[in-house]
């Protein structure tokens, strides 16, 4: 029986990516990835020629049993990657996941880059104990999620598009009041990273008066008792 590997990819510096990633990915019998020619980019800056499959959101659906069989009968290796950060983490990957374990192929996760745990350390917020949220619904069921969140005393992490940025931070306002602390961290490992910390009105106004570009982390402070 084969195995499956998966593996966080930079989500941005490409020097964010262990030596036992880049043998991994040497190694494998192929590589799943996103976006084939993104992973490519990558995989030329490291000098890795294993070949690609598509796997992304529009097609895991129909080819995670195909997948699953070829481990199945197989003693191939196969290594899943998404465009950035660790595969399932918002990203495709959970289904593949969960169908190899159910039909006991093995699944082995690599440690490596994601994007809320950094956004989360450097905000200052307590990262004892915290709720990652990921992408809120973009239209329907957002306010209910939000709502949900009110009485959450955790950290709360979400992540964003710059297009929906201003329009979150309102939203999170109305929800868990202007002055509840908040930091909002763009382009992460990037040149032109950036963190903005304050209330929601503050961090509100800063992106009100500067367009927003690049993907966002924000993490928002609990409901103190």
């Amino acid at each position: 029986m084969g195995k499956l590997i998966v593996v966080p990819t930079p989500i941005g510096n490409l020097e964010d990516i262990t030596l036992r990633a880049i043998r991994v990915l040497k190694e494998a019998n192929l590589i799943l990835a996103e976006d084939t020619r993104t992973s490519g980019k990558l995989l030329k800056h490291l000098e890795i020629g294993t070949p690609q499959r598509s796997f992304h959101l529009h097609n895991e659906h129909k080819i995670v049993e195909q997948l699953v069989d070829e481990l199945s009968s197989t003693e191939n290796v196969f290594a899943l990657v998404s465009d950035a950060g660790t595969p399932a983490i918002s990203d495709p990957g959970f289904l593949l996941v969960r169908a190899c374990i159910e039909k006991g192929v093995e699944v082995e996760t690599l440690p490596g880059a994601t994007a809320f745990v950094p956004a989360l350390v450097n905000s200052g917020l307590p990262c004892d104990r915290f709720l990652f949220e990921g992408f809120l619904p973009h239209k329907k069921g957002r306010k209910k999620r939000l709502d949900a969140l009110k009485e959450e005393s955790r950290t709360i992490i979400f992540y964003e598009s710059p297009y929906r940025v201003v329009k979150a931070l309102e939203q999170f306002i109305e929800v868990f009041g202007a002055d509840r602390k908040c930091s909002a961290t763009r382009e992460l490992t990037k040149i032109y990273e950036e963190n903005v910390r304050g209330t929601l009105a503050e961090v509100l106004l800063h992106f009100q008066e500067k367009a927003p570009k690049g993907e966002f982390v924000i993490v928002v402070e609990g409901l103190k008792a």
